[in-house]
C-alpha cells in the first residue's frame, strides 16, 4: 500500500472516531425508510441495533446523500415546530411580516421567551450542526470535492444565520469534543465564511454531481451550487456593509466577477418538500395565531403590489377600514386585552398557497435564496459604487421584474407601469394611523437614502416569507420603516424600534457557562441585551 493511500486511510480513521463523538440521534433518524421524517424522541434510536455508523455513511452514497438531505433541511429549521420557535415567533414578526393574534405569544411585545430560544438553539446545535459537520467531514476524507463544496455551502448558511439572531456563537471548535465550547467572534466567523466560500466554489467550478436525488436543492448539480455559492457570498458581502466596507466591495465584486450568481428564477435555491418533509409554513398556518401586519398591509395597499393576492387571502369579514379593500393586516404589539377578541375574521390569513395541503395549499418549497434578492443585493451594491456591471435603477427594476415573474404576479405592461409608479405607502386604518413612509416605487435618482430605503423595502416585499432574512436586513438598514408596537414588554426596545438580536438562552448558561460568559463580555457585545447591536450593525 501507497504512502498516500496509508495517509487516507489514516484519515478517514481519525474522522470516524472524531464523528463518532458527535451527536448521533439525527442521523439515526435516517435509518427507517429513507425519509426525511424524524421522531422527536431519540433515545430509542440512539440505542437502536440498527442505527448508522460512521463507516457506514463513509462508505455508502445512499446514506450520506440521506444525511446530507437531513443538514440541508434542518439547517434551513425544516419541521413546524422548529421553524415556529426559531423564525415564526421572533424574526417572522420583528421584520413586520405578520403580527401575532394568539393572546398566549408575547414576542411581538418584544419578550424573548426563553424557552422557545432554548428549542431554537438545540435545534441548531443538537440536529443541524452535527449532520452539517458529518457530511463535511466525510466528504473531505473521501476526496469528493463536489460534496465537500456543497456540505460547505450548507454550512455557511446555517451559521450565518444563528451568528445573525445572536452575534458570537460556537463555530470553529464546534465538535472539540470537550465541554466547553468557546464561541467565535461574529467578525471571525464572516472572514470565515468567506474563506469557506472561496474553498466551495473552487470545489464547484467545474461542475459535476454530487448526492444526486438525496440533494433537495439542485439534484445533485455541481454548477447551480457554484451560483448559489456566490450569491450566499454577495449576500453576506453586503451584510457588512457599513462596518467593513473594503472588504464588502472586495467580497460583493469577487461574486459578481465570478459570473456564477442566481440571476433568473431557473435558478432560485428552495428546498424541496414532499409528504415527509413538509414546508413548516403549511402546517403552522393551521393553528390560526398570525395574521398580515399593519406594516405590510400600508405598503401594499399604498403600492397597488399584485403580490399581496399571492402573498395573502382577504380577511374573512371582509374590507375593515372603508377603503374597498379586503386585504386587512393588524397593527403589532396588540396588548393581551385586545388580542381577548379574536383579531383572525378581520385580518388576512397567508394566502392558501402557503396552507395546508388538505386546504388547497401547495407544500411549496423552503425559501433559501432566490433570484429577486440577488437583484436587490446588485442594486444596493452599484448604490455603494461598487463595480457590479449596472446601476442602482437597473437592478432595482429588474428585482422588482424576476420577483414579480416569480409570483406571475403580473404581465410586462403591469410591471413596467408598476415600477414608473408614484404610489406610496397608505394608513392601515384609513388615516388614524400615518403610513408608515412616503417612497414611491418609482426609483429616486436623486437622494441616495431614499434610494437605499426603495432598494430594500422592495427585497423585503420579494423576500416574503423569509422572515429570518428579513430581519436581518430590517437590522442592518434599518428598513423597510415599520409602524410603532402598540406595546412594548422589553424595557430594552422601546415601540419604535425592533430586537437587535437575540439574548443567549439559559441552556448555555448552564452548560457552557465559561464561553457564553466570555462572549458576553467581548468587546463585540458587553452586555447580553435585546438592544445590544451585533458587529455588522453600524449604519
Amino acid at each position: 500500500m501507497s504512502n498516500k493511500n496509508n495517509f487516507n486511510k489514516n484519515k478517514m480513521m481519525n474522522v470516524r472516531m472524531k464523528l463518532r463523538k458527535l451527536v448521533w440521534a439525527p442521523i439515526a433518524c435516517l435509518i427507517f425508510a429513507a425519509t426525511l421524517s424524524c421522531d422527536d424522541d431519540f433515545a430509542e434510536l440512539n440505542t437502536n441495533p440498527l442505527a448508522l455508523s460512521t463507516d457506514k455513511l463513509a462508505t455508502s452514497d445512499v446514506l450520506l446523500g440521506q444525511a446530507f438531505a437531513q443538514a440541508t433541511y434542518t439547517s434551513n429549521m425544516g419541521l413546524h415546530w422548529r421553524m415556529q420557535i426559531s423564525q415564526s415567533l421572533f424574526s417572522d414578526l420583528w421584520s413586520g411580516y405578520y403580527a401575532t393574534t394568539y393572546v398566549g405569544f408575547d414576542s411581538d411585545r418584544f419578550t424573548q421567551v426563553g424557552r422557545w430560544a432554548d428549542l431554537a438553539w438545540g435545534s441548531f446545535y443538537g440536529v443541524a450542526a452535527p449532520q452539517v459537520k458529518i457530511v463535511e467531514d466525510i466528504a473531505t476524507a473521501n476526496g469528493n470535492n463536489v460534496a465537500m463544496g456543497m456540505a460547505k455551502v450548507v454550512k455557511v448558511n446555517g451559521y450565518s444565520r444563528m451568528t445573525d439572531y445572536w452575534g458570537p456563537v460556537p463555530y470553529s471548535s464546534f465538535g472539540n469534543e470537550e465541554l466547553s465550547v468557546p464561541f467565535d467572534s461574529q467578525q471571525d466567523m464572516y472572514a470565515s465564511f468567506f474563506s469557506e466560500l472561496d474553498a466551495a466554489s473552487s470545489a464547484l467550478a467545474g461542475g459535476g454531481s454530487a448526492f444526486g436525488g438525496s440533494d433537495l436543492v439542485y439534484g445533485g448539480n455541481g454548477s447551480k451550487w457554484r451560483k448559489l455559492a456566490e450569491s450566499m457570498r454577495l449576500r453576506l458581502a453586503m451584510r457588512i456593509r457599513f462596518v467593513d466596507p473594503a472588504m464588502s466591495k472586495t467580497q460583493a465584486e469577487k461574486a459578481y466577477n465570478s459570473g456564477a450568481l442566481i440571476t433568473s428564477n431557473d435558478d432560485n435555491a428552495f428546498i424541496a418538500t414532499s409528504g415527509d418533509n413538509r414546508n413548516p409554513l403549511e402546517t403552522i398556518t393551521d393553528w390560526g395565531e398570525f395574521r398580515m401586519s399593519a406594516t405590510m398591509e400600508g405598503i401594499l395597499k399604498g403600492f397597488d403590489d399584485p403580490r399581496r393576492m399571492k402573498y395573502f387571502d382577504p380577511a374573512a369579514d371582509g374590507d375593515q377600514d372603508g377603503d374597498g379593500d379586503p386585504y386587512e393586516g393588524l397593527q403589532n404589539g396588540q396588548t393581551k386585552v385586545a388580542l381577548g377578541t379574536s383579531k383572525n375574521p378581520v385580518t388576512s390569513d397567508v394566502n392558501v398557497y402557503f396552507r395546508d395541503v388538505a386546504q388547497g395549499g401547495a407544500n411549496p418549497p423552503l425559501e433559501w435564496l432566490q433570484a429577486a434578492e440577488v437583484h436587490f443585493l446588485l442594486a444596493e451594491a452599484a448604490l455603494a459604487g461598487y463595480n457590479v456591471g449596472g446601476t442602482a435603477q437597473s437592478y432595482y427594476e429588474s428585482g422588482i421584474k424576476v420577483s414579480m415573474e416569480r409570483w406571475g404576479a403580473a404581465d410586462a405592461a403591469a410591471i413596467a407601469a408598476y415600477t414608473a409608479s408614484n404610489n406610496t405607502p397608505v394608513s392601515f386604518d384609513g388615516g388614524t394611523t400615518p403610513a408608515s413612509s412616503d417612497i414611491t416605487v418609482a426609483f429616486n435618482t436623486g437622494d441616495n437614502e431614499k434610494a437605499l430605503e426603495q432598494i430594500i423595502t422592495q427585497k423585503w416585499i420579494a423576500l416574503f416569507p423569509n422572515g429570518w432574512e428579513a430581519y436581518a436586513e430590517c437590522r442592518r438598514t434599518g428598513y423597510p420603516k415599520q409602524l410603532p408596537r402598540v406595546q412594548s414588554d422589553n424595557p430594552d426596545v422601546p415601540v419604535d424600534q425592533i430586537p437587535a438580536r437575540m439574548v443567549y438562552t439559559s441552556s448555555e448558561y448552564t452548560n457552557n457557562a465559561e464561553a457564553v460568559q466570555a462572549a458576553v463580555s467581548s468587546s463585540e457585545l458587553g452586555s447580553d441585551k435585546n438592544n445590544v447591536k451585533l458587529w455588522w450593525d453600524k449604519k
